[in-house]
């Protein structure tokens, strides 16, 4: 008896496309307007006819080719390739010196404080001119 699995089994191959999509068996069966019986015996079949298997790829969002093509493999280093070889450390690259930035804003809430200053002088002489003429 071989313990290889085949490598085409395209049942399979849906099943672990649908498993990465964290899609549960009835929601891709309510996708295709089925059961989910019927789903656990397509990821079951080792073969799938052409029609059904462009519907369960629209479904499930990816292309016939890519459930064609799906390998534990490949999908395990497409998401390896999204690392870098500094995990664990946080890279802050500023394209600005923060200090810098700092000083921008202190500089813009001085302007606005002589700003609003300047208002309250004008409305006290305002109110104090009123005062007088009463």
């Amino acid at each position: 008896m071989s313990t290889l699995i085949k490598q085409n089994h395209i049942g399979r191959k849906i099943s672990r496309i649908r498993e990465l999509r964290d899609m549960k068996q009835e929601a891709l069966a309510q996708a295709l307007g089925t059961n989910q019986q019927a789903v656990s015996a397509i990821e079951n079949s080792e073969t799938i006819e052409e029609t059904k298997l462009v519907e369960i790829a629209k479904a499930l969002g990816v292309t016939v080719e890519a459930i064609k093509n799906f390998s534990d493999e490949a999908a395990i280093n497409y998401f390896n390739s999204f690392t870098d070889q500094s995990v664990g450390t946080f890279n802050n690259h500023c394209t600005f010196n923060p200090l810098d930035k700092l000083l921008e804003a202190f500089e813009e809430n001085k302007k606005l404080y002589e700003r609003l200053l300047e208002s309250e002088k004008e409305k006290n002489a305002y109110l104090e001119k009123l005062l007088k003429h009463k």
